[in-house]
């Protein structure tokens, strides 16, 4: 399996090249050059594209490459090499920022792919395939186990090794574990631990580049391949007791370990079923020692099933001192093939994280659920009473431009882009042919052939890349997620705090005079910013947009001037409230790919004047004739949790499903939002919500119109 990578935008990153290797470098978004620096004595075949660059090294990628351009190269010996992707920091008013290459390396031959160490090590070793290692670790060191070739399971135990010494056996407890986490999967985190039979934690897991594993299934052992018709086949059972023996820990037909990199889930009858494993050359997981440990790494044996893409291979094993520093976080992929990408810090993190301890991986950033000293129910009341502020830098931003720009998203989005005008900015859905949805998100209009189109999902830059590519239009998609963050301030005393915050340029409108759905830019306090009225909570609202360099200068400037007018931080907890009750859309509940905008409740993005053809038109021209399902809002008097997924009934039949809901503080009842047939969805008709098997219990409530708070949107409008 090739070894993929990616340089980031701005940043460069150096590859240990073997003899023979096939490099090949892609600019998937465009108008990024990579820069090639090798010794001297260095022996590849460049590209005919490369060019010398003045101060060495070769540019592979000329200054206007096309999205998607590639550049190939070969070693004819082991070679240390370095790429860049050069580029300059923009503003939030600029569109020409940094972005990333993707690598693929050929041809490595059985070594498979290691990016190297994350610090200095303070061991290593090599578990061959199908075979296992015993290893001792002190309290506070780290663990990195890794996959080299990709697609291969290594099961580990862990031992308290005091315990151990007293010769009590107390290793990992799958009971306990799972009983304590309400977990089956292991996560990264502060509390993604793995405890033993007496609830004392062992080791936690501290990065994770897979996020696909099972705990606590049995490693392999003699009974399965015997059952499978494999008698005396090799197994991980019987090569961790050969490895622990020496350290006095007793055998066993089957131990119950973390199968890192197994693929496993329980599908809805309630079997366990497993494929290929989802790890790639390089991926790995970071573990800490809670205590001293002795420690047991196998690579599992198995070859007769998908387990280890049918092919046993290496697990390599580095161990590092406590001293050491790791930022926890998760791996998320935009596409299958794409680099793992570790959570990420906003630019504001540093302020929020002094605030809260409760945090969140959100879309690959680590993002406040709650604060400390607050809680969400304050948190909701301050954003509806005086003003929040909240860090959204988890959206997706992507700069459009190009001569053929506006064809591009005319011909993307369900609105009708060629109404809108510079310093606009418009809600809209993005769709597939079939009129499911991609996504929803925003249009800001910054120039005749400039726009900005932030979202919730990755794969929109993909597919706009994709769309433009297949309709030969001259237009790039370029990130600037990494480039644009941004704070919301929301609520009905947000004015009067900014207005004389941000300063604008006369040519431009001030932030008091800015109307719903535009933008400006200024600064606060010589920071370049670009404001807009927009947000996600049915409030007055503003969204402050910067450089992650400046992040903590905007915070800081919008806490001060906010302090005197009771202006608090809100996390993801009480935005989800607010959100539910103004009827605002939420990816994976309120739509999906098999949902179309009418049945997410905003089908007034599509409006049926807009005369050009787009992404779904004609599907969303049958469906808006013919809808089978309408969002509505549901109210009940119960107390009792009502979540997603919950089903609707009137009498014994299913007529729907619940897609948000929450406990309202300010309406003092059960709300809901639920996707129901068209023929059940008129106001007043009474549903029940089902709970247990959806028969045995029912939660009784009726359809409402909705929005539950403000369904004029008068507020958000003032």
């Amino acid at each position: 399996m090739a070894a993929r990578l990616a340089v980031r935008g701005g940043e460069r990153r150096s590859l240990d090249l073997k003899a023979r290797d096939v490099v090949t470098v892609r600019d998937p978004q465009g108008l990024q050059m990579a820069h090639l620096f090798a010794p001297a004595d260095a022996a590849l075949a460049l590209p005919p594209s490369a060019r010398p660059l003045a101060g060495g090294g070769v540019n592979l990628f000329c200054e206007d490459s096309p999205p998607g351009a590639t550049a190939t190269f070969r070693t004819e010996t082991d070679v240390v090499c370095v790429l860049a992707a050069p580029g300059k920091a923009s503003t939030p008013a600029e569109q020409l920022a940094p972005t990333d290459l993707e690598v693929v390396i050929e041809n490595r031959g059985a070594g498979g792919w290691d990016a190297g160490p994350l610090a200095e090590p303070k061991a290593e070793f090599l578990v061959k395939a199908g075979t296992a290692t015993a290893y001792k670790v002190s309290a506070g060191d780290y663990i990195q186990i890794l996959d080299v070739e990709g697609r291969q399971c290594s099961d580990f135990l862990a031992f308290d090794a005091a315990a151990l010494a007293q010769r009590e056996e107390r290793g990992l407890d799958p009971t306990v574990t799972r009983t304590v986490l309400g977990l089956a999967s292991p996560a990264p985190g502060l509390y993604a631990k793995y405890f033993d039979s007496t609830v004392r934690p062992l080791v936690e897991i501290v990065q994770d580049t897979v996020g696909r594993h099972d705990t606590f299934l049995l490693a392999c052992n003699a009974k399965y391949y015997a059952d499978a018709g494999y008698p005396g086949h090799p197994n991980c059972t019987d090569n961790f007791n050969a490895a622990l023996a020496p350290h006095g820990v007793a055998p066993r037909k089957g131990w119950p370990a973390i199968n890192f990199f197994y693929n496993t889930a329980v599908a809805a009858d309630g079997s366990i079923r497993s494929d290929e494993p989802w790890s790639r050359p390089g991926d790995y997981v970071l573990l800490r020692a809670l205590t001293d440990l002795l420690c047991a790494s196998s690579s599992c044996t198995d070859d007769i099933d998908p387990a280890n893409g049918w092919n046993p291979t290496d697990i390599r094993v580095r161990l590092y001192d406590k001293a050491t520093s790791f930022e926890p976080g998760s791996a998320t992929r935009m596409t299958p093939d794409a680099e793992p990408r570790l959570t990420r810090r906003s630019a504001f993190h540093e302020r929020t994280a002094a605030l809260s301890g409760s945090y969140q991986d959100y879309k690959g950033f680590w993002t406040p659920t709650a604060y400390s000293n607050t809680g969400p129910i304050e948190e909701y009341w301050a954003c509806r009473e005086r003003a929040v502020m909240i860090d959204l830098s988890a959206l997706r931003k992507f700069e459009v431009m190009g001569p053929d720009a506006e064809r591009l998203m005319q011909l993307a989005v369900t609105r009708d882009i060629r109404k809108l005008a510079v310093g606009q900015v418009v809600y809209t859905a993005l769709c597939y042919e079939h009129g499911g949805m991609i996504d929803d998100g925003t249009v800001f209009r910054l120039g005749q052939n400039n726009f900005r189109w932030v979202c919730g999902d990755d794969y929109c830059g993909v597919w706009l890349r994709e769309l433009a590519a297949r309709h030969g239009l001259k237009a790039w998609v370029k990130s600037a997620t990494d480039h644009l963050h941004n704070v919301a301030v929301q609520g009905p005393l947000s004015r009067t705090i900014l207005k004389d915050l941000i300063v604008t340029p006369p040519a431009v409108a001030a932030l008091a005079n800015l109307k719903w759905f535009r933008f400006s830019v200024g600064r606060i306090d010589e920071v370049p910013v670009v404001v807009s009225r927009t947000g996600y909570t049915g409030e007055l609202g503003y969204e402050i947009w910067c450089h992650p360099r400046d992040g903590l200068a905007v915070w800081d400037a919008i806490r001060a001037a906010g302090a005197p007018h009771g202006l608090i931080p809100m996390g993801l907890a009480a935005l989800d409230m607010v959100r539910i009750e103004a009827g605002l859309a939420f990816a994976g509940q309120e739509f999906c790919d098999q949902t179309d905008p009418f049945e997410a409740g905003i089908g007034f993005v599509v409006p049926a004047s807009k005369t050009d053809p787009f992404v779904g038109s004609s599907a969303l021209a049958r469906r808006r004739e013919a809808p089978q399902r309408q969002l509505v809002g549901l109210s009940s008097d119960t107390t009792e949790a009502v979540g997603h997924g919950d089903p609707v009934h009137v009498g014994r039949a299913q007529v729907g499903v619940v897609t948000s809901a929450v406990r309202s503080p300010l309406l003092g009842r059960t709300i809901a939002l639920a996707r129901l047939d068209v023929a059940c969805a008129a106001p007043e008709t009474a549903v029940e919500i089902g709970k247990l098997d959806g028969q045995q219990k029912r939660i009784p409530a009726t359809v409402v119109r909705f929005p539950h708070y403000d369904p004029d949107k008068l507020r958000a409008r003032q």
